[in-house]
């Protein structure tokens, strides 16, 4: 068995969509980023490359690649997830932690759970994700971004 951790920060920003876990949240303020800006998927990905030994996203997705541009996160995600299996490793589960003071995760949580086993092809029960506040404290605390973390644990196929 393997561990990895991930974290990943993306600032507001207007007239983008805020998207978490591939679950589109109805918010005034999207994320900025060169992708669609998921910050809790990219956290993800960072654990599961990291636990794979297969360095991180920004190696694999670079930003200066304009076929990342606006792209959905999940799309890294399933790629992700085909390295893995090419590296003889199989996902068993992941926990994440999304930090914002606003918008509330839990209503989105059982959406987002279910975006992320169908792209992994996980049992539903192999994601944890919690939303947390930094009680005002921060960058997140002052609403200038969403920050996430994240831990996946994966096994020799």
């Amino acid at each position: 068995m393997r561990v990895g951790f991930g974290f990943d920060v993306h600032r507001f920003a207007p007239e983008r969509k805020l998207i978490l876990c591939g679950v589109e949240i109805p918010y005034h303020l999207g994320l900025l980023g060169h992708s669609d800006a998921d910050v809790a998927t990219h956290a993800l990905i960072d654990a599961l490359l990291g636990a794979a030994g297969l360095g991180d996203i920004g190696e694999h997705f670079p930003d200066s690649d304009e076929k990342y541009r606006g792209v959905s996160s999940l799309i890294l995600l399933e790629e992700v997830i085909k390295m893995l299996s090419q590296n003889g490793f199989k996902f068993v589960n992941a926990d994440l932690t999304i930090v914002a003071e606003k918008p509330k995760i839990s209503p989105y949580r059982t959406a987002m759970k279910e975006k992320l086993a169908q792209v992994i092809g996980c049992p539903l029960a192999a994601i944890n994700i919690k939303g947390k506040t930094t009680e005002k404290l921060g960058f997140t605390g002052r609403g200038e971004g969403i920050a996430a973390y994240a831990v996946a644990l994966i096994t020799h196929a």
